[in-house]
């Protein structure tokens, strides 16, 4: 990014322009090309935030935490966890999306004799929320549900 700071300077009454570039991170740089450079590391949370969902479909609720990445669209999903709500809590998100649709793949990671794995399915709706479907171990169309954003 680039910033241009215009300062008067009354020598021989002309006007000067200074330059200022600032890199991503808002750091101060001496060129053009420093400010747009690529950096060198990137840390997985410049590259994935959280949302928190409540599915709900009328007889339990489960509490999901998705990774994602804002960068992309629809969002792909990085990660996350089911943490309750569901038999064998937690569940491990493993990919997915967040869009005009929403897709959600998790596996089990806790204990019991439930399913090893659950698809979420749902279309948006306004207010914020998807419509759609789950089910276990391959299956989309087992369960009715509707999942929204937490505030």
């Amino acid at each position: 990014m680039t910033t241009q700071a215009r300062k008067q300077q009354k020598s021989g009454g002309q006007a000067s322009a200074e330059h200022r570039y600032l890199n991503a991170q808002g750091a101060e740089v001496k060129t053009r090309d420093e400010a747009f450079a690529r950096p060198t590391e990137v840390s997985a949370e410049a590259i994935q935030t959280t949302a928190k969902l409540e599915l709900h479909n009328g007889q339990v609720t489960f509490a999901i935490e998705v990774k994602y990445n804002p960068n992309t669209y629809p969002h792909v999903v990085t990660g996350g966890q089911i943490t309750s709500g569901i038999c064998g809590a937690p569940w491990n998100i493993t990919g997915g999306t967040i869009g005009d649709q929403l897709r959600l793949d998790a596996k089990r990671a806790g204990q019991g004799s439930c399913a090893n794995t659950i698809t979420i399915v749902g279309e948006y709706q306004n207010p914020p929320a998807y419509r759609g479907t789950y089910g276990f171990e391959g299956a989309t169309s087992s369960f009715k549900h509707t999942t929204r954003y937490e505030c």
